[in-house]
C-alpha cells in the first residue's frame, strides 16, 4: 500500500495548530526537529490522512493541513485500519505505528465548531525508527507485516 505525503508541519508549542513546512528532519527516537512534541515516547510523530481533513471541510469548516496538530499529512492511505506495530517507509525513514487515535481530554476549537474532530479516531502515532529528512509529495510505503 502506497500513499504520498501532502504536508509536513510543525509548531513551536504544544495546544497550537502547526503549520506547514514543507521539509523537515525526523529524528530516531524523537520525532520532528523543531516540533513542540518531538520527544513524547510513544507519541514522537502524528499522521492524519488529508482524506480525513476533507470530511470536517464537508461539515464547512475551513481547515487545512497541519490545523490538526498533525505533523505529517498523508493521501491515499487509509491511516486507522494499520495495526500498532506496522512498518511505515518514507526514503530511508522508518516510522513504526504505536497508537491509533487518541482520547480528546479537552475538545478543541474545531469540536466545538463542528461537534466532531477526525484526529482522536482517525490521526495515529508513530515513533522514529530510522530518521532523515522528509518532504511533501514523497512517497509512503505502508511496509506488510510478516
Amino acid at each position: 500500500m502506497q500513499g504520498k505525503i501532502v504536508a509536513v508541519c510543525t509548531s513551536k508549542n504544544k495546544g497550537e495548530r502547526k503549520k506547514n513546512v514543507g521539509q523537515a528532519i525526523l529524528l530516531p527516537g524523537l520525532g520532528l526537529e523543531g516540533d513542540a512534541h518531538a520527544g513524547f515516547q510513544h507519541r514522537q510523530v502524528s499522521l492524519l490522512a488529508l482524506e480525513s481533513i476533507e470530511k470536517m471541510r464537508q461539515m464547512g469548516l475551513d481547515v487545512h493541513p497541519g490545523d490538526f496538530a498533525e505533523n505529517i499529512t498523508t493521501e491515499g492511505l487509509t491511516l486507522p485500519v494499520l495495526p500498532i506495530g506496522t512498518k511505515i517507509k518514507i526514503g530511508g525513514v522508518l516510522l513504526e505505528v504505536s497508537q491509533i487515535g487518541k482520547e480528546c481530554h479537552t475538545h478543541c476549537n474545531i469540536y466545538y465548531q463542528a461537534g466532531d474532530c477526525v484526529m482522536p479516531k482517525e490521526g495515529i502515532f508513530a515513533i522514529v525508527l530510522a530518521g532523515g529528512p522528509v518532504a511533501a509529495g514523497d512517497t509512503i510505503e505502508v511496509m506488510r507485516n510478516v
